[in-house]
């Protein structure tokens, strides 16, 4: 991979960080970084450590706790805010990023953060990747 490359590809992810709410796809991405998809979808991964998809889902996620804790907006109107299309995607991943549903996290306090600036608890609450969520734990029987 060149400078070059990494410098679009660098590019392309701030575009994806400013614009997480617009309907973005990997032909669009890889138009603006000048490759093909396929090129570019095995770039970013290389650059990066995960696909554009999985890249975009989680900036989408971690805005979406953001809106979810300050408890004004629903769960659909959250979903549609951070560019999603489908409810039932955006709970799977949620769910899966964060290990809670996103209905159950917007519901409790959030309250132990309040005092922590933006910047930190951005870090902080960052959703992870891959499914490495903690499961929320089993009622014994």
């Amino acid at each position: 991979m060149t400078l070059e490359d990494l410098v679009r590809l660098r590019r392309v992810r701030d575009l994806m960080d400013r614009d997480y709410a617009k309907p973005l796809d990997v032909p669009a991405l890889a138009r603006a970084a000048l490759m093909s998809p396929g090129h570019f979808s095995r770039s970013f991964r290389a650059a990066f450590g995960e696909t554009p998809y999985s890249y975009l889902m989680t900036r989408r996620i971690e805005r979406a706790k953001a809106l979810l804790r300050r408890g004004d907006l629903t769960v659909t109107d959250v979903c549609f805010a951070v560019g999603c299309t489908s409810l039932g995607s955006f709970s799977s991943r949620f769910t899966e990023l964060v290990g809670e549903s996103p209905s159950s996290y917007r519901a409790r306090r959030h309250d132990e953060g309040a005092a922590i600036p933006a910047c930190v608890a951005k870090i902080h609450t960052r959703p992870v990747r891959n499914g490495e969520a903690n499961p929320a734990p089993r009622p014994v029987a």
